[in-house]
């Protein structure tokens, strides 16, 4: 830490050397001066401006975190990352289908309960007939369609699973934009069983609307549209393959719109989808524009190109139009995800066509789907089977199931939302941790599920920017600017090192930021810190996002608007991004002073910050929590530490037991904590580390610090 700062004209005497040095630093100072980038192996000097006084904020935009100067919706145009290899491919498809599925809130899979489905009505066509379909997908909720066979031919037959998208008419829409029932018929003549089911909301399935679960509450446990329909769509597939006419081995999905979507996400975490044709929907500058495409976390750092992607190695067609937003498919989307494809060696598998019509499946569209799964699905190519013959629809009341009734049950949203909120609870306490092997599976489903909920990772290269230091009675200060390495999440951090050698550092939360480090006057440090730095530690505090002198450095203008629509879908949380920057700064600490002995502090409102960001690190020292901030009401801790999905996995009592083995004590402990404290130390007694977790009523004072320390 003490040369890390270090001036470059130091102890030069050659002339010549001072005089390159100087035309350098002119050179350096025109380009905005150096900066120092820090990774685990290496220093280098690259350019920022150093500024010698004591205030960071309101300086230059360079210091602006990147945070606050974009946002990311659903019509950000997105940029396909390079895979150099299968095996590297591989590894990002399966963090991708954990990523779906955990947004989804099927994360531990809820269980598969009987489908207690009923196949009635049926009615014979020419070539086909077809039946009205109820199942539950959970207890009391139904999923509702239609069932279209062949007639004439011998099975066992492939099969199709058929998302209607956003018509008016839904599974019933028949018009020439698009015909549901047209290629459901057409399908069945040419020898397929195909099951077309209602999106939530619409036509037989009134029991929920499809603006289900649209509350922040909902988000908090976990709860969608887009989880409902994900899971529709995967007990579907199990309709399918209970009937003995189907051949299990042959089943596809396709669908328009928002059944693009529906094909494409079910096809990536569903291996039993063998061809896939999502239809003028998979695109590079538009996500999805219904709360059935948008769950929360599902689009981080990622986009429906690289779900699309997922399918690889199996068949999939990308049929898309000149006048939506999948014009651009033969010159963007396609050549991205052929590039996956040709990973396989399967380029041949993969295969786009484009009509100039507006947004639709119609005739031309379906006519290109009929061919694509002829080939996978028949075997067959250009056959005249596979064009579509003229057809002629049964009227509604023919198709509908409930006929515009609700169905058997009296299941609302209210209770449907509590049932999943009581499964997911039943799921936990299934799963939680009672001897050494189910600690195994605990940590890997659950420890899997809060590293993707929390959305926040370890960094390795950092980026440091000196801003200037300065001195007191037996302490020293350095304040700084700490980001991840290109990401440029500036985050204002003072480290106070004691005036002799150290060997351990304290990193310090608080809702405060780094003010906490001095007293109210500024003019003095405060007694705790003294105490840690008399007992040989170093004292590093951040202003992590959106607090204390972070706001002021990014001042009041900003593209961040937590209030968009589908804003979690894209972006972090204050909570998330918080968390972050306590690993980021965990991260610097370690690189300022080469010490693997650091103990993570929170203070106030930083304790649930901190906290949560243990959860997700290794061998700290020790973690001091103030559990002031973790109240008795779940739902207004929820609220306060916004983290989509946190409450369905068990909320703060989970990531109390994921933090072990590391020592952790959370003191100012109300009875009313919302912290199941005998769950915790279960979890850390099957460590063999039940002394390492504990749980206090007083307060952490001065004198309670440095009796730990």
């Amino acid at each position: 830490m003490k040369n890390l700062f270090k001036k470059p004209f130091e102890n030069r005497t050659d002339i010549l050397a001072v005089l390159v040095w100087a035309i350098l630093g002119l050179l350096f100072l025109l380009l905005e001066g150096p900066i120092f980038c820090v990774s685990v192996n290496a220093l280098e000097v690259n350019r920022v401006r150093i500024y010698s006084d004591e205030s960071i904020a309101n300086r230059d935009v360079t210091f602006r975190d990147s945070r606050f100067l974009q946002m990311k919706t659903t019509e950000t145009k997105v940029e396909f990352p390079e895979y150099s290899s299968r095996q590297q491919w591989r590894r990002r498809a399966e963090e991708l289908r954990k990523q779906i599925l955990i947004s989804a809130g099927l994360w531990p899979s809820p269980p598969k309960t009987p489908l207690h489905s009923h196949i009635f009505g049926r009615i014979n066509h020419s070539g086909y007939s077809v039946e009205k379909v109820y199942f539950e997908s959970y207890p009391g909720f139904f999923v509702t369609g239609n069932l279209y066979r062949p007639r004439g031919k011998s099975g066992p037959f492939p099969a199709v699973l058929s998302p209607h998208g956003h018509w008016k008419h839904g599974r019933l829409e028949n018009s020439k934009k698009a015909s549901v029932p047209g290629r459901c018929i057409n399908f069945a003549r040419q020898g397929y069983v195909v099951f077309s089911y209602d999106m939530v909301g619409y036509c037989d399935s009134k029991q929920i609307s499809h603006k289900f679960a649209n509350d922040s509450l909902s988000q908090a446990l976990g709860i969608n549209l887009l989880g409902l329909q994900l899971w529709d769509s995967i007990r579907s597939l199990d309709f399918l393959e209970s009937l003995p006419d189907v051949d299990t081995t042959r089943i596809g999905c396709t669908g328009a719109s928002g059944g693009g979507t529906q094909t494409f996400l079910l096809t990536a975490v569903d291996p039993r989808v063998k061809v896939a044709a999502p239809v003028n929907m998979v695109s590079a500058h538009f996500q999805g524009g219904c709360l059935c495409e948008n769950a929360p976390g599902l689009r981080l750092n990622t986009s429906n190109v690289e779900f699309a992607a997922m399918a690889a190695p199996r068949p999939l067609l990308l049929v898309s139009d000149t006048h939506d937003w999948t014009q651009d498919t033969p010159w963007v989307e396609y050549p991205m995800i052929k590039k996956i494809y040709d990973l396989y060696g399967a380029g041949e598998k993969l295969k786009y066509v484009q009509f100039d019509f507006p947004h639709n499946y119609n005739k031309a569209s379906r006519e290109a789907v009929y061919a694509w799964f002829g080939k996978w699905l028949l075997g067959k190519s250009d056959s005249k089977e596979l064009k579509e013959r003229p057809f002629v629809v049964d009227p509604d009341r023919a198709l509908l199931v409930f006929h515009g009734k609700q169905p058997p049950g009296h299941l609302t949203e209210e209770t449907l939302k509590a049932n999943l909120a009581k499964l997911a609870k039943q799921e936990l306490d299934t799963y939680w941790p009672k001897n050494r092997q189910s600690l195994s599976t605990f940590k890997k489903i659950y420890g899997t599920a809060l590293r993707y909920v929390l959305a926040a990772t370890l960094p390795t290269d950092l980026v440091f920017r000196s801003v200037g230091k300065f001195s007191g009675k037996n302490y020293s200060a350095r304040k700084f600017l700490i980001s991840r390495k290109g990401k440029f999440d500036w985050i204002p951090a003072i480290l106070i090192e004691p005036p002799h050698p150290y060997n351990s550092a304290v990193l310090v939360i608080s809702g405060k930021g780094k003010r906490i480090l001095f007293k109210p006057n500024l003019e003095s440090l405060s007694v705790w810190v003294r105490v840690l730095l008399n007992k040989g530690n170093a004292v590093l505090a951040i202003d992590p996002f959106a607090v204390g002198e972070h706001i002021l450095l990014n001042g009041t203008k900003t593209q961040r608007n937590v209030q968009f629509k589908f804003f979690t879908t894209f972006n972090r949380t204050n909570t998330q991004e918080q968390i972050q920057d306590v690993l980021t700064a965990i991260v610097a600490l370690k690189q300022f002073s080469g010490l693997n002995k650091i103990s993570l502090m929170g203070l106030g409102r930083g304790g649930p910050i901190a906290l949560l960001a243990g959860s997700l690190t290794k061998n700290l020292q020790r973690i001091l929590i103030d559990g002031s901030a973790l109240g008795a009401d779940k739902t207004d801790i929820l609220f306060k530490y916004f983290v989509p999905g946190l409450g369905r996995i068990g909320d703060f009592t989970t990531v109390a037991a994921l933090t072990a083995p590391q020592p952790l004590k959370i003191f100012n402990f109300s009875d009313g904590n919302i912290i199941d404290f005998e769950h915790v130390l279960q979890v850390y007694k099957l460590y063999n580390q039940g002394q390492r977790i504990q749980i206090l009523k007083g307060k952490l004072t001065s004198k309670r610090i440095g009796e730990e320390f």
